[in-house]
């Protein structure tokens, strides 16, 4: 049974080692990467509390899926942290360098706020089209939905990287006007303005979150009413859309 999903962001700078910035270290409290965090780990231990069983989304190069056993590594973030989608994954098994970045960050959320959880992760290819990624999020609400064990769903995902001048896709003056829409539409849970998200301006102003956005919309279409959400946080410190929250079905 469906409980709950929540939204999280992917920039590496998550993980501390990636970043030198270490949750308990003294930090000052407002410091964006410490904010961001700590979002995070809150919106990953709601859904430890409603449910040890997740799968997690997110958009990739093409579609793959991952299971408990998996393991990866954020080697070619900076740093060697292994990461694990289990508490059962073999600890024999090499690290897997290509995992995808949401599946990374999804494992290294689960290690730290939730080590008992098992994950499941499917990547969605980038360029699913906006009704492919709606009922890909619909599929996964009825299989959920089918016993009686509940899961909750981890979407992974980033807005516009085109904010400012020193963004990863530099500045492109179309980008926030779109990022206020797309946060206005995930504070609100809006369904239909998930739907709506164009993907040829989505690739150009590299919101590389785009189907696992429109596919979260689809996780919530058999409700009666869009869903409730609670925003944790939702900025762009760093010239990239964030967006931290959770979800659950209308009434």
């Amino acid at each position: 049974m469906f409980s709950i999903a929540a939204l999280v962001p992917s920039p590496p700078m998550l993980v501390p080692q990636l970043c030198g910035h270490q949750v308990a270290s003294g930090d000052a409290p407002d410091e964006p990467v410490v904010v961001l965090r700590a979002a995070a780990l809150e919106a990953a231990a709601t859904l430890a509390d409603r449910a040890d069983r997740w799968v997690v989304v997110g958009a990739g190069a093409r579609a793959e899926t991952f299971e408990p056993g998996v393991r990866g590594t954020f080697r070619g973030f900076g740093a060697d942290v292994v990461v694990g989608l289990g508490p059962g994954a073999n600890a024999d098994a090499p690290a897997d360098p290509q995992l995808p970045l949401p599946v990374l960050i999804a494992g290294w959320l689960r290690e730290q706020a939730a080590p008992g959880v098992s994950v499941r992760a499917r990547v969605i290819a980038a360029d699913t089209t906006p009704g492919e990624c709606a009922r890909f999020g619909a599929d996964l609400r009825a299989e959920l939905d089918a016993g009686p064990a509940p899961w909750a769903v981890l979407v992974v995902a980033d807005g516009a990287a085109t904010l400012t001048l020193k963004s990863p896709g530099y500045l492109d003056e179309r980008a926030a006007p779109f990022q206020s829409d797309l946060d206005a539409a995930l504070r609100e849970g809006s369904r239909a303005g998930l739907a709506a998200l164009d993907p040829d301006l989505c690739a150009q102003l590299r919101v590389e979150g785009r189907a696992a956005y429109q596919a979260l919309g689809g996780l919530f279409a058999p409700d009666p009413a869009d869903p409730r959400v609670r925003t944790l946080y939702q900025g762009a410190p760093y010239g990239v859309g964030y967006d931290v929250s959770v979800w659950e079905a209308g009434r």
